[in-house]
């Protein structure tokens, strides 16, 4: 053998080790694919970004309400409104892990009730029961603390509107059904709140009955009718109240107003532009000083952009994102029918509320009161969307795999620390009959493997009876 061939065959094992070789990139998503496939995956990522969404909140919140706490009339220092801030996320966490622990089953069964007293609410906090302030009265103050019931009756009527629409699966396709008793309900929601007025909680209440008929299958005609609908009713809304025709007006033409109706608007559009790619640095924004209104609530994202820069915006967005595709997921991989419908629902009407606070702060909206999600500051929006958060990771651990590994392997860490209960099997409800319509499709796979598994074992079984039969006959 020549040296030209001993050369040949020692390159040849090196040349496939280079080919073998994967690229750092593909490396990297190879084991991103393998970790999402874990049973517990988007369990841990709820709870993650979670922690993330709040954590940024809270630290926006303390560098933008350090000038807006200052009271001399009531002595109240730099960290007033921060402390309330963080009183209500430590509460709110609390609020999480009961939405965590509670079972699914319990709260189903509980959102009847909680329908029902949401609009008790309603209806009373638009007696002198309620607080009036900004041209609205649509709070109640307990203690110091302001309460809006709208942001309790978003929740309690996802969770309703799955329960009913689950519950009437089979009789769907009939328009009657479809339509009672959820969207007379919205109708009188809707009605209530805009007579506090709220215009901002009756879109996101819109949002959350597009979600629920969406994802029960209504069909897209019925869609186009109540979008078009909507966009009438705001059409008469704005052309009836000053206020909002001025919002508008001032959407359409910007620069027409920048110190009245525009002022806000064109406010928040200048921190964006002062915080370029990297920001000024974290409590260096000057908006605060009384230049942008309300901007620990409404418009802290302006903040996030002056102080943080894009690379912080963009970080916001990527993690509001990750929120839609994670809830999604866990949506579609339950089998329970009523956990696919509430986590479907809970996951758009969070990032929808999210998208529009952008929206509205980088000018593609007109200005309306929704806030951040877990980042602006609030009292009774982060209680809510907490217990959004706990119910989604409880329906996480509901999917199939998840609940095989609990069973199985035990708890796992967040488990044993939170003191969670190992989550039930889903057991679909015996197909009716004579229906018009199929099962849900998150009943098919569950029915078809309870029977596939319960043939092998009649069969097995069957012969051992018989054969015992007869060594006992011998």
């Amino acid at each position: 053998m020549t040296v030209v061939e001993d050369k040949e065959q020692d390159s040849a094992p090196r040349r496939r080790d280079r080919g073998d070789r994967q690229s750092p990139a593909r490396a990297t998503f190879t084991a991103l694919t393998a970790w999402l496939s874990r049973p517990l995956a988007d369990f841990h990522l709820v709870l993650a970004l979670t922690g993330l969404l709040t954590s940024i909140g809270i630290v926006m919140v303390l560098s933008a309400s350090s000038v807006a706490s200052v009271d001399p009339d009531t002595g109240s220092g730099v960290y007033a409104l921060f402390k309330k801030h963080l009183i209500f996320v430590l509460t709110g966490s609390v609020v999480f892990w009961v939405a965590l622990r509670m079972p699914l089953k319990r709260t189903r069964a509980l959102s009847s009730m909680a329908v029902v007293v949401c609009l008790a609410m309603l209806a009373l906090v638009l007696t002198p029961l309620g607080s009036a302030g900004g041209g609205a009265q649509r709070w109640f103050v307990v203690g110091g603390f302001s309460v809006q019931p709208v942001e309790f009756t978003k929740v309690a009527f996802a969770l309703w509107g799955a329960h009913v629409l689950v519950t009437k699966y089979h009789v769907l396709h009939q328009w009657r059904h479809l339509m009672v008793p959820v969207v007379p309900v919205a109708l009188l929601m809707f009605a209530l709140v805009m007579a506090q007025p709220n215009l901002s909680g009756t879109i996101t209440l819109g949002v959350v009955l597009l979600s629920l008929l969406w994802f029960a299958g209504a069909p897209k005609r019925l869609f186009a009718v109540i979008l078009a609908g909507g966009v009438a009713g705001a059409v008469v809304l704005a052309l009836t109240a000053s206020y909002r025709m001025s919002r508008v007006m001032s959407f359409l033409s910007p620069g027409s107003d920048t110190s009245g109706a525009a002022y806000q608007a064109t406010q928040a559009k200048y921190a964006l532009a002062d915080g370029g790619l990297f920001g000024k640095g974290l409590g260096q924004g000057p908006s605060k000083w009384s230049y942008l209104p309300n901007v620990q609530n409404d418009f802290i994202f302006a903040v996030i952009g002056e102080e943080l820069g894009f690379i912080g915006c963009i970080v916001v967005i990527g993690l509001f994102v990750g929120l839609a595709i994670v809830g999604l997921r866990i949506a579609m991989r339950n089998l329970d029918p009523w956990i696919r419908i509430t986590a479907g629902t809970l996951t758009v009407f969070t990032v929808s509320q999210a998208g529009i606070n952008i929206g509205y702060v980088v000018g593609l909206l007109p200005v309306t009161g929704v806030t951040l999600p877990l980042i602006s500051a609030g009292g009774t929006s982060i209680w809510v969307t907490m217990f959004l958060m706990g119910l989604l990771a409880n329906a996480a651990r509901h999917e199939p795999e998840s609940v095989a590994a609990l069973r199985s392997q035990g708890p796992g860490k967040f488990g044993r620390l939170l003191r969670l209960p190992a989550p039930e099997v889903y057991r679909p409800p015996a197909r009716r009959r004579g229906s018009g319509r199929p099962a849900p499709r998150g009943d098919r796979p569950s029915g078809r493997g309870a029977r596939s598994a319960q043939a092998p074992e009649r069969r097995r079984s069957t012969p051992a009876r018989r054969g015992s039969s007869v060594r006992r006959g011998t």
